[in-house]
């Protein structure tokens, strides 16, 4: 397998569950900010043009976090990363959802890109400041959604990855996380997958570069 990705991207989250599977993988960074990811090769391997992308043995590609994620937990059986039961299962989706299509694709799009939701300059200060609302009421929700739990499916699953990654983005915005989800990261930070993905992306805790 090879895990196409950026330097703190989403795809630390994917980082992070093939750290947890175990098995022998590639890495291949892709710079975003030089716009590698519209260029050839990889815009070759997938038009969508961005990242995670994991080649796959038998040379078929998988993107969509959600899909890669789910995939490796379900042909990785003996790494137990899926909860195992209905109502956990519906929570772990919901909680990758949420955080890729919303937190994610709405909040920090707009406070990292807004040029991409105003054509004027003029507006890229109040983009931005709704992206940082939504980041902020998302945070909210997954505060809620973590009372009286570990992890976001009652125990430790893939959906606890993206819960990770937006966290840890949090750190760029100085978001305050409350209680339940500051144990949350804490408590990622202490597995030794998420360290080894960090320190194999050249990152801190923080998410800053080393």
């Amino acid at each position: 397998m090879k895990l196409y990705y950026a330097r703190g991207a989403s795809s630390i989250g994917i980082h992070v569950i093939l750290e947890e599977v175990g098995k022998p993988y590639e890495r291949a960074e892709v710079a975003l900010m030089e716009g590698e990811q519209y260029q050839a090769p990889f815009l070759e391997i997938s038009p969508k043009s961005k990242v995670p992308v994991l080649l796959r043995d038998d040379g078929s590609v998988l993107t969509e976090y959600g899909a890669i994620a789910r995939w490796l937990a379900l042909t990785n059986p003996a790494a137990d990363l899926l909860p195992g039961d209905t109502e956990g299962e519906v929570r772990m989706i919901e909680a990758i959802d949420f955080c890729v299509g919303t937190i994610h694709m709405q909040g920090y799009l707009r406070a990292f890109v807004p040029q991409m939701f105003a054509p004027d300059k003029a507006d890229y200060e109040a983009v931005r400041k709704r992206g940082l609302s939504i980041m902020k009421k998302g945070f909210a929700i997954l505060e809620s959604a973590l009372a009286g739990k570990d992890y976001i499916a009652g125990r430790y699953s893939i959906g606890d990855s993206a819960v990770f990654y937006v966290t840890l983005w949090g750190r760029k915005f100085d978001l305050a996380l409350a209680p339940d989800l500051a144990r949350h990261f804490e408590r990622m930070l202490e597995r030794p997958a998420v360290r080894r993905a960090l320190a194999a992306e050249g990152l801190d805790p923080a998410g800053n570069k080393v």
